[in-house]
């Protein structure tokens, strides 16, 4: 049951239970990197305590933000290694970003809890303001990964969720660089890459192929560190959109921030222009 026994406090020396060191371990370097890049306090912006609950249920195959605190199942025979998953971390966490940045949320429906042990209303996502949250989430997941092992925009392999499947089911989650492509990521991957192949009503996290393709262009192109110029266009833009905000709305949005930051004929600007233009979000 939530929210567990306490293991260990901030600050406190490692303990014996290695899923909670990890979760400790991976939750700081998220936390650091919203500190020292953004200079945001904590997922709320408000120095808010952040909570970890692992060897969450009997074979629980997720993590989860679950709008006060991380839980983290111990896996299946399909998916397991959650606190080890930095990028799938700092995803998770960033769900919490988003709901103190957005008032109501990003595409968040509130439904009644699935499981016993959660007492409280939990959310889900739906429609493109849904896919723009997981996104997000994504962008920043991949994000802090890059910026934990110094790694440019280049450099980097954009995959999420790396060494989490089982060998026979895949390499990967998720890919940024190449969206539903089976043979980086895993044998049901549905990810949309452009607008050609968006249908209404998809999975959010199908959805999100697009935006999150349109990042990696967006950073490929502007080059260097994903997190010194266009992780900032993300963030500010992203923080200005409206619950039910589309595609477009984030498009227009980012190249907004983009133009007001570097001009408008800057290579930072053209680059998220054409990015979303590659997607297919705007002509």
């Amino acid at each position: 049951m939530l929210p567990g026994k306490p293991v260990r406090d901030e600050g406190d020396k490692p303990v014996k239970d290695h899923a909670a060191n990890q979760a400790y371990d991976n939750a700081g370097i998220t936390l650091d990197f919203y500190l020292k890049v953004f200079g945001r306090h904590s997922i709320d912006n408000r120095s808010m305590r952040v909570e970890s609950a692992v060897h969450f249920g009997k074979n629980f195959g997720n993590a989860m933000w679950t709008g006060d605190r991380m839980v983290y199942g111990d896996g299946d025979q399909n998916v397991s290694g959650f606190t080890a998953a930095l990028d799938i971390i700092a995803h998770e966490l960033t769900h919490g970003v988003t709901q103190h940045m957005i008032a109501g949320g990003l595409g968040v429906v509130r439904v009644a809890p699935k499981d016993r042990e959660f007492k409280e209303q939990t959310h889900a996502l739906q429609g493109q303001s849904g896919a723009l949250n997981e996104s997000f989430s994504d962008v920043f997941g991949s994000m802090v990964k890059q910026w934990h092992a110094g790694q440019d925009a280049a450099q980097a392999n954009w995959l999420l969720g790396e060494h989490m499947l089982a060998p026979q089911h895949g390499r990967a989650i998720r890919s940024l660089q190449d969206p539903g492509n089976r043979q980086l990521t895993w044998y049901e991957d549905e990810q949309f890459k452009n607008m050609d192949q968006y249908v209404d009503g998809a999975d959010v996290h199908d959805g999100s192929g697009i935006p999150n393709h349109a990042f990696y262009l967006a950073a490929r192109k502007i080059g260097g560190y994903s997190w010194e110029k266009a992780g900032p266009i993300w963030y500010e833009a992203f923080a200005k959109l409206k619950p039910k905000a589309s595609f477009q709305d984030a498009a227009r949005a980012t190249t907004d921030v983009a133009s007001q930051r570097f001009g408008v004929k800057s290579k930072e600007c053209k680059a998220v222009m054409s990015a979303w233009q590659a997607v297919k979000v705007i002509t």
